[in-house]
């Protein structure tokens, strides 16, 4: 049975991650060689920046803000913006940002997702 707090959690996840589609960002579910989901991955690409949302747990969520020539999302070498922590902290700190702000004016965000495994795909920088 599941208990009270169990289902308050299950509607604030779902708030979460409904916040952020609103706002654009498309999901990807990285899983290990057993086909086991390892994290929630959500990636929005905009003006000249990408931000990265990684949902491991609700007490576990990563958010980065990168450059959009940033060739490996997953591991950025340059990280213009960072939060770790609960969810809904994470979440309204990165949705709290501006769309411009902390852009770099070189390069805008360009590229696509290209399809891999069932439930994997991966975002490809435009290189020209």
């Amino acid at each position: 049975m599941t208990s009270s707090r169990d289902a308050d959690q299950v509607v604030e996840t779902e708030k979460a991650l409904r916040r952020l589609i609103d706002r654009g960002y498309r999901f990807v579910h990285p899983r290990d060689a057993d086909g086991e989901v390892l994290a929630v991955v959500g990636v929005r690409a905009h003006g000249t920046v990408i931000d990265v949302v990684r949902l491991e747990a609700e007490d576990d969520v990563l958010a980065i803000r990168m450059p959009a020539d940033e060739s490996d999302i997953l591991e950025p070498r340059t990280q213009l913006w960072r939060s770790r922590g609960e969810m809904r902290v994470v979440i309204d700190e990165l949705l709290s940002l501006g769309d411009r702000e902390y852009a770099p004016r070189s390069a805008e965000a360009r590229g696509c997702w290209v399809p891999g495994e069932p439930g994997r795909a991966k975002w490809l920088v435009a290189s020209a």
